[in-house]
């Protein structure tokens, strides 16, 4: 008896490794998902075990069975690291991945707390370190991030790491002063070939001047530089570094901050009690109230409201009128266009009266929900940098956009010219955007997108950029700005499209805020193409399969996914089914093979070369071969 418990035992004391094994493998399978140029894992495959003996895994470091480093030097990786999945690797303690090919801003490697060493030299990182990154990494032993594009200052950070031996930053570029280091342990510092400059501490005078050499800026007797001028205490930077981005060590009492905020709320009331003041005393002249309202329509229209706030908007003089409403703007009338009198016809002080509630904000500006004294709901979309055409040219382009019909198009009602701004006015589609249905917040009631769904929505986009292509041929890129945003789904998850042909409206200098602006062709050659719309065309495809979040929406591309280099390296590895969403696989009328097909033009479309790129009449021929089943017949849109 005393046997079978002692085995018992021997067994629950072996089973914690094994736990650890089966999760490590699938973090780490995850984890390659995000890589391109993955090859040198072609040893990283389902159903085998990390730290098998016989055939580990390559790149691990294991001990007992447990995955402790990863060793990914010189295999020529890019693509993104995955932190949701590093972190899942719990007994992960070292990190190298020296000379391969990421880039972009620093990944949040501060979520890997018990992490020990960390080697990311030879890659292309660029960016600032946020001053306080390092933090919560008390654990670091080894810090490299040298030969890399990194700027700004140095995080101060690094200098309270209590058991850092190695710091290895050269050929940077970074600036500013050197912070503070006050470890005995630190045996080994690089700082050359940055932008420092200052007077090196005194707590690192024991190192070579090689180490701080490529520095113009810096002084010191180690260098035998004289300093001409007192420089201010690195540990006073440090602290005031600390202030500045809002982490110093003491929190202000409670009192102190409840002060500070009913300060800041009478202040407001202050101005916007001056504001409302201003307005009255612009509106009255000598002989009385005005019927021009410039002043007035300048603050309403301007002004933001919080969801669910109800705007009153009043012309001064004008209750009684109907229609547009014309104001006077700097010598011309200001109205409310009508482009497309299919939903009817309403004039700007309707407009103005109506209640509103924030849709949401993008880079040219705000959209709002306002709902007319008739209970007809429309969207107003307050757009900023729109003055590439002058008034004359601005309206005879929304006029056309007004004129276009197709069953995919989403036409403006009306637009509102002002210098300041444009409001232009749309029909309003109660199941919002293509974005919200695949990554918004949705309460247990939701019903998904499935494959037949799915399907539809990308052939009904592809048409409706199809139809762009013909009808607005005459603009460098028809669309423009085809993103998951700007599809919108009407009944039955029927697909619009909105907000294209912008790029002939915004401002030069604020073109890069469209989708087609930040595509390969532009970045690379600076050349906007019909092609640049077949490459969102792509990205929207593959948002719509994976159900992940373009990085290619971002700006800085840190955030998000990758698809176009997950799609090319799944394809190159004949694993490409690991990339549908899960919610269409398991749904019923689902193909598989058709759904890879689609996954496959996608792929096409968003070739970096622009000759190998599929025209768009290709892209809607191939994606309208697609059949939700395998079957002589195509679903129909």
């Amino acid at each position: 008896m005393a046997e079978g418990w002692l085995f018992k035992l021997f067994l629950l004391m072996l089973l914690p490794p094994l736990t650890f094994s089966v999760s490590d493998s699938k973090a780490l399978l995850e984890l390659k998902k995000f890589f391109t140029n993955s090859s040198a894992l072609n040893s990283w495959v389902p159903n085998s075990v990390p730290c098998n003996k016989q055939t580990p895994w390559g790149g691990l470091l294991c001990h007992n069975g447990v995955v402790q480093g990863l060793r990914l030097e010189g295999m020529g990786l890019s693509g993104s690291i995955d932190m949701d999945a590093l972190v899942e690797i719990k007994g992960l303690r070292s990190l190298s991945v020296i000379n391969n090919s990421f880039q972009g801003i620093i990944p949040q490697l501060n979520r890997l707390g018990a992490l020990k060493a960390l080697f990311l030299s030879g890659n292309q990182f660029s960016g600032e370190i946020p001053p306080h990154f390092f933090t919560n990494m008390k654990s670091l032993k080894k810090v490299w991030l040298s030969h890399n594009k990194f700027i700004g200052g140095i995080p101060f950070s690094l200098g309270q790491l209590p058991h850092l031996i190695e710091l290895h930053l050269e050929n940077n570029q970074f600036s500013g002063y050197i912070p503070a280091f006050d470890h005995p342990n630190l045996k080994s510092i690089n700082l050359s070939n940055n932008r420092l400059g200052g007077e090196i501490p005194i707590s690192l005078s024991n190192f070579s001047a090689n180490s701080f050499a490529g520095n113009p800026g810096l002084c010191g007797k180690i260098l035998g530089v004289n300093c001409t001028k007192p420089v201010q205490n690195t540990a006073k930077l440090v602290t005031n570094q600390k202030h500045v981005v809002g982490k110093s060590d003491k929190k202000l009492p409670s009192k102190i901050i409840v002060a500070l905020i009913i300060l800041g709320v009478m202040l407001v009331f202050v101005i916007i009690l001056a504001a409302i003041r201003w307005v009255k005393k612009k509106k009255k002249g000598p002989n009385g109230p005005t019927t021009s309202s410039e002043g007035a329509i300048e603050v309403q229209v301007s002004m933001p409201t919080a969801k669910g706030e109800e705007v009153n908007r009043k012309r001064s003089g004008s209750s009684s009128r109907k229609g547009s409403g014309h104001v006077k703007e700097g010598g011309g009338a200001a109205e409310l266009v009508m482009v497309n009198n299919e939903k009817g016809s309403f004039g700007l002080t309707e407009l103005m009266k109506a209640a509103a509630e924030v849709l949401g904000n993008g880079e040219l500006g705000f959209c709002y929900k306002v709902t007319m004294a008739n209970e007809v709901p429309v969207v107003v979309k307050r757009m900023r940098n729109m003055n590439a055409l002058g008034k004359d040219e601005f309206d005879k382009q929304v006029k056309q956009f007004g004129n276009l019909r197709h069953p995919n198009i989403l036409t403006p009602l009306a637009y509102h010219y002002r210098r300041e701004e444009k409001l232009l006015v749309y029909q309003y589609l109660p199941n919002g955007c293509l974005l919200y249905q695949l990554h918004g917040e949705h309460d247990t009631s939701y019903v998904g997108l499935d494959w037949p769904a799915r399907l539809k929505i990308v052939q009904g986009i592809a048409k409706g950029l199809d139809y762009l292509h013909m009808e607005l041929a005459s603009l460098d890129v028809p669309h423009g700005n085809l993103k998951s945003s700007n599809v919108l789904l009407g009944p039955d998850n029927h697909p619009f499209l909105s907000d294209y042909g912008f790029c002939s409206l915004v401002n030069t200098d604020r073109v890069e805020a469209l989708f087609a602006y930040k595509t390969p062709d532009v970045i690379q050659h600076g050349n906007v193409s019909p092609k640049s719309d077949v490459y969102c065309l792509g990205v929207v495809i593959l948002e719509i399969l994976t159900g992940r979040f373009p990085s290619q929406y971002l700006n800085d591309g840190n955030r998000g996914t990758d698809v176009v280099q997950w799609a090319e390296s799944a394809f190159a590895e004949s694993r490409q089914a690991e990339m549908l969403d899960p919610e269409i696989t398991s749904s019923q009328n689902s193909s598989v093979a058709n759904m890879e097909k689609l996954l496959h033009i996608g792929l096409l479309c968003t070739q970096t070369s622009v000759e190998n790129r599929l025209e768009i009449k290709e892209a809607l021929r191939m994606i309208e071969d697609v059949q939700v089943e395998e079957g002589p017949l195509s679903i129909l849109v």
